[in-house]
């Protein structure tokens, strides 16, 4: 019997109410995610507050959770009584009057609601030590045009960054929105959707409520499929993920047209959930042996799952992804490939179209220094 959709937005809302203490007015009807599990003892933490913050005091780190002044800057300080700032809680300064905010380079996550419905707020940019940032974040900012991303992959929560000029100028440029190897939004693509290969996150939601794209294929980069991915996506028939370990909450959830599954033979976990309220009948193959299918974490008795008719492909080769900057196909990135670029730059030695595509890491068509820039970041990331 199919589960009623009143049930499931009642468990929605209970789960948000018990994971946030309220519901923000701009929240929406979907099935809300927890954020990864972050690597801090837990414990209670005390309240304190000086003349411009209220926070919340941990033995190794500080929350920030509100402001009491109003002013075109917010700059939000490395650390309160000696301890660092590595938190901004949810709610924290939602509605602020704020133009733009100075995070510090110790801030590790932001949290739901945060900075939600900042009327002026026009820019933000994070520092490398942003990690997360969680769901409706940054969301209803009706004058945040520019987001400054750190150089690797953040991940980030359901409706982020949610009627922003930001996303919307995003969207117009390509509506599948990628930042340094992280999937931000794909709500606006339409038929069949090729993440390309590099991508390493997607965000919670990323594809929630899209009625028009008909299949996902991921690259084998992508290793978790995270809450609510395709969560009421109506037409989306086919998924093909090659690197995926672990499937959410409610990733596939009101699915009914979805008849193609390809899943990798590395997957261990699929979620209780991971199939709600879906009446479709699928074929899975699977990309292993029927006794590591056998070993899946997955729940007894899921009607979709039951419905299923699996395949079992053991010879099946996973992709192997490129080397990001691997400009002479060594399969590594490293000086060769630097000097090769500087010689493209300094008009010494051409780079032909094949490898000029490898070499435009920021993706924008052209070759520049900053190109260079961003080889020299991911060699020394790479040591």
């Amino acid at each position: 019997m199919k589960t009623s959709k009143s049930v499931l937005r009642v468990t929605a809302i209970l789960a948000a109410v018990m994971l946030t203490g309220g519901m923000s007015l701009a929240a929406k009807p979907v099935i809300l995610s927890a954020a990864p599990i972050t690597a801090y003892a837990e414990e209670e933490g005390t309240f304190a507050k000086n003349d411009t913050f209220e926070y919340k005091k941990y033995s190794q780190y500080v929350e920030v959770t509100r402001t009491f002044r109003d002013s075109d800057t917010l700059e939000i300080p490395s650390q309160i009584d000696g301890l660092p700032v590595k938190k901004i809680g949810i709610y924290g300064f939602q509605l602020c009057k704020a133009k733009t905010i100075i995070f510090p380079d110790t801030l590790e996550e932001i949290g739901p609601y945060a900075f939600g419905m900042c009327e002026n707020l026009e820019s933000v940019t994070f520092p490398d030590s942003v990690k997360v940032i969680k769901f409706h974040a940054f969301e209803c900012c009706p004058k945040l045009s520019e987001i400054n991303f750190p150089a690797d992959p953040v991940w980030t929560g359901d409706f982020t960054f949610d009627e922003t000029p930001w996303l919307e100028a995003q969207r117009k440029k390509d509506p599948l929105v990628i930042v340094n190897g992280s999937v931000i939004d794909g709500r606006t693509c339409t038929g069949d959707v090729v993440i390309p290969k590099g991508v390493t996150y997607v965000a919670t939601g990323a594809f929630s409520k899209n009625e028009k794209i008909t299949s996902v294929k991921f690259p084998a980069s992508v290793k978790h499929l995270q809450e609510n991915t395709f969560w009421q996506c109506s037409a989306l028939t086919s998924v093909e993920m090659p690197g995926v370990t672990e499937l959410g909450f409610g990733v596939f959830g009101d699915c009914d047209k979805l008849t193609d599954l390809k899943i990798s033979g590395k997957l261990t976990k699929i979620d209780q959930y991971t199939f709600t309220d879906n009446d479709a009948s699928a074929t899975i193959t699977f990309y292993g042996s029927q006794s590591a299918w056998n070993s899946v974490q997955k729940p007894d008795g899921d009607a979709f799952l039951q419905r299923a008719r699996l395949v079992f492909d053991e010879s099946y080769q996973e992709p192997q992804d490129e080397v990001i900057g691997d400009i002479n196909a060594d399969g590594q990135c490293d000086s060769a490939d630097a000097v090769l670029l500087q010689k493209h730059l300094l008009t010494i030695e051409f780079l032909n179209e094949e490898k000029a595509k490898i070499a435009d890491l920021d993706k924008n068509g052209k070759l520049e220094a900053s190109d260079l820039a961003l080889l020299k970041q991911n060699i020394l990331k790479n040591r």
